[in-house]
């Protein structure tokens, strides 16, 4: 996990200003890979109590924008931060629990897929979610089943 130290240099990297909620926010996100808001909100709130969730969220938009924090956002879930960036790797999710997983480039290079047609785009990078059960979920027994 990085230290303080790090995202002090990563934050001045990309000319942001090193304060006491954006160390917060990028700790929180780092401890917690593909966290949704309140998950973040109450991390930060364990050393910074008094800190809003608006600025939470202005925290999380700045970094977003400035590449350290990615957001993602899958089909029916609240968006999800994580601090891996920059290497265009994808996501596994449970249909069950919802849990998510990191799954790296098919092909290695972004973009990792080519599609049929690019419309006349430069493309740049390419985002997949697999879909399924995780181990957990599919070794249960089905619900409301009868012995």
């Amino acid at each position: 996990m990085p230290s303080q130290k790090d995202h002090v240099r990563r934050l001045r990297e990309v000319d942001l200003r090193v304060t006491r909620p954006r160390l917060a926010v990028l700790d929180a996100v780092c401890a917690h890979p593909h966290a949704d808001t309140d998950t973040i909100v109450g991390a930060v709130r364990r050393g910074l109590p008094d800190v809003s969730r608006q600025a939470v969220y202005d925290v999380l938009r700045a970094l977003t924008t400035a590449g350290l924090v990615r957001r993602i956002q899958p089909s029916g879930h609240v968006a999800r931060y994580e601090s891996r960036v920059g290497d265009n790797h994808h996501h596994v999710i449970c249909r069950s629990c919802g849990i998510i997983g990191d799954v790296d480039c098919a092909v290695g290079e972004a973009p990792c897929l080519t599609p049929s047609e690019h419309h006349g785009f430069i493309l740049d990078e390419a985002e997949v979610i697999y879909w399924g059960l995780c181990a957990e979920c599919a070794a249960a027994p089905a619900s409301g089943s009868q012995p």
